[in-house]
C-alpha cells in the first residue's frame, strides 16, 4: 500500500495543482486487494461514507473487480476538494447469505488525494483460530477531464480497462493446501465413466489398431497381395487383411509384373505448387531457386515467377490441394526447408530416414511418432513399412524359416519387397512429398547398401538405428507383437507364436550388423525415457535437426494427458474473440467441476502438473485445483486476433469485409492483420510438443480453442488443413492416453 499521488501531502499545493483544480481536476482512486491464498467464496468488497457509497451498510457495499487469480480492484473519481473519506474492506460470500467479515483496525481515511497512515496490510479475522490477510495498495492520481473522457471511452470500447500484469513464460504456482471445495452444485457425485462421451470417428485412437498397419498403402500391391500389370490392366479384387488403409490414397487394382532390375521413376508433368508458401511454376526439373516466392498469409494474390521467365503469373486458386516439395509451414520451418533447397544439392530437398534395428525394438512406434510429428510442422511425410508390403504380397503364414539368414529364397523375398517399398517412397518423393519414412530391420549392410544405391542422385539417407539392451522392454515389445501383428492373427496358440517369435528374432541376430556407414543417428536405450545415448554422425540441415531434437525428448512411458478449454468467459458469453475476460458464473461451475474430476483421475498421481496460457481465463479455470504444481505457459496463449481483439464475427463481416472473406476462403494460412494464423500457432507450439513428449508424469492443460485444436491434431494425426475445423467444445476434457501401444483418446463432458 501506498500514500496518494499528491505532491503535497501536508495539504498545500503548488501553482500547477491550483490551476488543475481550477480546470475542473479529479481524483482517481484506486484500491487493489491482493491474496495468494485460495478464500472460496469470499470476495473483497468496500464501504464507507461519502462520496464512495453513502452508508456503512455492508449490504451496500462495493465489489471490487477480479484482475487476476489473486488481485482484486476498484477505481473510482471524486472531486479534490471532497471531505475526509472514510472507509473499510470487508470479505462477503458470493453466493450465500453468510455474515461479512469486517478487517480489523480503525477506519482508512483519505484525505486530499493523501492516505493517513501507513496500513499495508487489511486483516480479517474468520474465526478464533482462523485470520486472513490481504496486502493492501490504494493510490490517488490527480486527472484533467480531458483524460478522464478518454479513459471513459476506452472502458466502454473494451469492457474493462486493459491491463498490464507481468506474467513470465513460466512461473510455478505449487499450491500446498490440499482442502479442495466441492460444493454439491460443483461435485461429480457419480462414477467418472458416467461422463464420458464417444470421441469423433478420426480421434487419436491408434492405438486400438496394429501401428504397421495404418502406414502407407503399397501402390503396385492390389489388395490381394499380387502385383499389377505393366500394360494398365486389371485382374480381380480380393479382400485385404491389413486394415490400414492411407487415407490420402486410394488402393491401385491389377496383377502380375516383375519386379524392374533398376528403379524407373515417373518424370511427373514438371509442375509442383504448393499448398501454403507459394508456388513453383514449372520448375521441378529446375535446378535454380532465383524465381523462389513465399508468401505468409491469404488475401492477396500469389505472385509467380519460374527461374527462367522474366514475367510474373498471378495465382488465384488458393483452395487447391496440389502436391508440393515445400512444407505447408510457418516463420523458421519455412525458412529453413528454403534455405535447405537453395543451398543444399539436388537430393538433400527430399529425405529418407531409414530405420535399422533388430525386432521388438521399437522401430515402428518411433516412426509412428515422428511422422506425426514432422506432418504436424508442416513438412508432407509418408511411412512406409516394409512388413506391410510383405504380407501383402507373400501372406501372413511366414513361419521363423522364411527370415533365416542362410534361406536364399526367403532373403531373395524379403529384398524384393524392400526394394518395391523404396521404390514406392522414391517416386511419392518426385511426385513432390518431402519426408519418407522406411521402416525395416535393414539389418545388413547389403541391404542398406542396396538402398543407397537406389537413392543415389534422387533422396538424402539418414539411418536412425533403434538399439535396446533393457531385457525386460524387449520382452514386453515381443508380446505385444505377438498379440498385435497380423503375422500370427491365425495362430490361436500364443505361446507357439511367442516362440516362433523369438527363432525369429534370433535368426536376425545372427546376420546382424549397426550400422556404421553414411550419415546415421543412434537411439541407444532411450526407449524407457530413463537416460539412454543418442549418437549422431555427418547429421547437418534444419529439418535433420529437428528430428534429433525430438527424437532427444521422447519415450515410451504411458501417461495421460489431459486437454480442456477454459470455463466459459465473459467475452465468450458476448461472443468477442481474443480478449482477457474473466470467467462466468458457468465457468466458475466447471472450474471447480474440474478441480473434482482432477482430484479424482490423478489422485495417486502426485508428479502430474497443470499447465495454463498467461491469460487469467485459464488462471481462474485452474485456480480451484489443488495438491499440483500450476505452470503458466505464454505459448498456450489463444491465437493473437490482432486488430479484430475484442471484436464479435459480426462486427468483423460489417467492418472489415476482405478480411472476413480471406478467412474463409483459408482459415489455417489465414494471418489477423498484426496478429497470428493457425501454422504461427503450430510453430509457437513446438516447445509445448516436445515438453508433452519429454514429461513422464501426467499433464493437464488448461488453454484455448485454436490452441487445443492445434496439440490434438499432433495427437489424432489430423491434416493441417482440417485444425481450424476440429470441435473442441467447452467444459469437456479430452484425455489423450499416451503409451507403448500408440495414442488412445477419451472424452469427459461435465456440464
Amino acid at each position: 500500500m501506498g500514500t496518494g499521488a499528491s505532491k503535497n501531502p501536508d495539504g498545500g499545493s503548488h501553482g500547477g495543482e491550483e490551476r488543475e483544480d481550477q480546470a475542473g481536476g479529479q481524483l482517481y482512486i484506486s484500491l487493489r486487494m491482493e491474496n495468494y491464498k485460495n478464500v472460496g467464496e469470499l470476495t473483497p468488497h468496500v464501504y464507507g461514507s461519502v462520496p464512495l457509497v453513502g452508508s456503512w451498510d455492508s449490504s451496500k457495499a462495493l465489489s471490487l473487480e477480479r484482475e487476476s487469480t489473486s488481485i482484486w480492484e476498484l477505481s473510482f473519481v471524486v472531486p479534490p476538494n471532497h471531505e475526509t473519506l472514510d472507509f473499510k474492506f470487508l470479505l462477503k460470500p458470493k453466493y450465500s447469505n453468510a455474515p461479512s467479515f469486517v478487517e480489523e483496525g480503525p477506519n482508512r481515511q483519505l484525505a486530499g488525494g493523501t492516505l493517513r497512515g501507513d496500513r499495508t496490510t487489511a486483516i480479517f479475522k474468520l474465526s478464533d483460530d482462523e485470520v486472513l490477510e490481504y496486502r493492501v495498495l490504494i493510490t490517488a492520481d490527480r486527472v484533467s477531464p480531458f483524460d478522464l473522457a478518454a479513459s471513459w471511452r476506452a472502458y466502454q470500447e473494451n469492457f474493462q480497462r486493459s491491463t498490464v500484469r507481468g506474467i513470465p513464460d513460466v512461473s510455478i504456482n505449487s499450491a500446498a493446501d490440499a482442502s479442495n471445495e466441492n460444493g454439491s452444485s460443483a461435485s461429480l457425485e457419480l462414477d467418472l465413466d458416467h461422463y464420458l462421451v464417444p470421441p469423433p470417428a478420426t480421434s487419436a485412437n491408434s492405438g486400438l489398431v496394429y501401428a504397421a498397419n495404418v502406414t502407407e498403402t503399397p501402390r503396385s500391391l492390389s489388395c490381394a497381395g499380387v502385383f499389377s500389370r505393366t500394360d494398365g490392366s486389371s485382374g480381380a479384387i480380393h479382400s485385404q487383411r491389413d486394415a490400414g488403409v492411407s487415407a490420402d490414397r486410394p488402393d491401385t487394382m491389377g496383377t502380375d509384373v516383375t519386379l524392374p532390375d533398376g528403379v524407373k521413376l515417373s518424370s511427373g508433368s514438371g509442375m509442383v505448387e504448393s499448398k501454403s508458401v507459394g508456388t513453383f511454376s514449372s520448375m521441378l526439373k529446375q535446378d535454380g531457386h532465383r524465381g523462389l516466392f513465399v508468401d505468409r498469409g491469404v488475401g492477396s494474390p500469389r505472385l509467380l515467377k519460374s527461374a527462367s521467365a522474366t514475367t510474373f503469373n498471378i495465382d488465384l486458386k488458393l483452395d487447391s490441394e496440389p502436391k508440393n516439395c515445400m512444407p505447408a509451414a510457418a516463420g523458421a520451418v519455412a525458412a529453413g526447408a528454403v534455405a535447405d533447397q537453395m543451398l543444399g544439392p539436388k537430393e538433400d530437398r527430399h529425405l529418407a530416414i531409414v530405420l535399422v534395428g533388430l525386432p521388438a525394438r521399437g522401430k515402428t512406434f518411433t516412426a509412428a511418432k515422428l511422422t506425426r510429428y514432422l506432418r504436424w510442422l508442416g513438412h508432407d511425410t509418408k511411412h512406409f513399412n516394409v512388413g506391410k508390403y510383405r504380407r501383402l504380397k507373400h501372406g501372413v503364414n511366414q513361419t521363423a524359416d522364411f527370415f533365416r539368414g542362410d534361406n536364399p529364397e526367403g532373403l531373395e523375398a524379403r529384398n524384393e519387397v524392400a526394394a518395391m517399398a523404396m521404390e514406392d517412397m522414391i517416386s511419392w518423393m518426385q511426385e513432390g512429398g518431402q519426408v519418407g519414412i522406411f521402416d525395416a530391420t535393414n539389418s545388413t549392410r547389403s541391404r542398406r547398401n542396396m538402398l543407397m544405391k537406389m537413392a543415389e542422385g534422387k533422396c538424402k539417407i539418414i539411418f536412425l538405428e533403434t538399439i535396446c539392451n533393457d531385457r525386460q522392454i524387449i520382452e514386453r515389445n515381443i508380446r505385444l507383437k505377438v498379440q498385435q501383428s497380423p503375422d500370427y492373427a491365425e495362430e490361436p496358440d500364443f505361446e507357439a507364436g511367442y516362440h516362433d517369435f523369438k527363432t525369429r528374432l534370433d535368426n536376425y541376430e545372427k546376420v546382424y550388423e549397426p550400422v556404421e556407414e553414411g550419415s546415421y543417428i543412434k537411439m541407444i536405450d532411450m526407449v524407457s525415457g530413463h537416460g539412454g545415448q543418442i549418437q549422431v554422425n555427418n547429421i547437418s540441415g534444419y529439418l535433420p535437426g529437428r528430428i534429433v531434437f525430438f527424437l532427444v525428448n521422447t519415450h515410451l512411458t504411458p501417461r495421460p494427458i489431459l486437454l480442456t478449454r477454459h470455463g466459459e468467459s465473459l467475452d465468450n458469453v458476448r461472443g468477442r474473440i481474443g480478449g482477457d475476460s474473466v470467467i462466468s458464473d458457468s465457468g466458475e461451475l466447471y472450474a471447480k467441476k474440474l478441480a473434482n474430476f482432477v482430484e479424482k483421475r490423478l489422485k495417486n498421481e502426485r508428479a502430474a502438473s497443470i499447465w495454463t496460457s498467461t491469460l487469467q481465463r485459464t488462471i481462474l479455470t485452474a485456480s480451484p485445483i489443488v495438491g499440483f504444481p500450476k505452470i503458466q505457459w505464454r505459448a498456450l496463449d489463444e491465437i493473437n486476433a490482432g486488430v479484430c481483439d475484442g471484436m464479435t464475427y459480426e462486427e468483423i463481416k460489417r467492418n472489415m469485409p476482405e478480411e472476413y472473406e480471406s478467412r474463409k476462403k483459408d482459415k489455417l494460412r489465414y494471418r489477423y492483420p498484426r496478429g497470428e494464423s493457425y501454422l504461427d500457432v503450430i510453430q509457437r507450439l513446438e516447445p509445448v510438443i516436445i515438453e508433452l513428449e519429454r514429461q513422464r508424469a501426467p499433464v493437464v492443460v488448461i488453454s484455448h480453442q485454436a490452441v487445443l485444436r492445434a496439440l490434438y491434431a499432433y495427437f489424432a494425426d489430423r491434416p493441417l488443413k482440417e485444425i481450424p475445423h476440429i470441435e473442441m467444445p467447452l467444459h469437456t476434457i479430452i484425455e489423450i492416453q499416451m503409451g507403448v501401444t500408440g495414442v488412445q483418446e477419451k472424452r469427459y463432458k461435465l456440464m
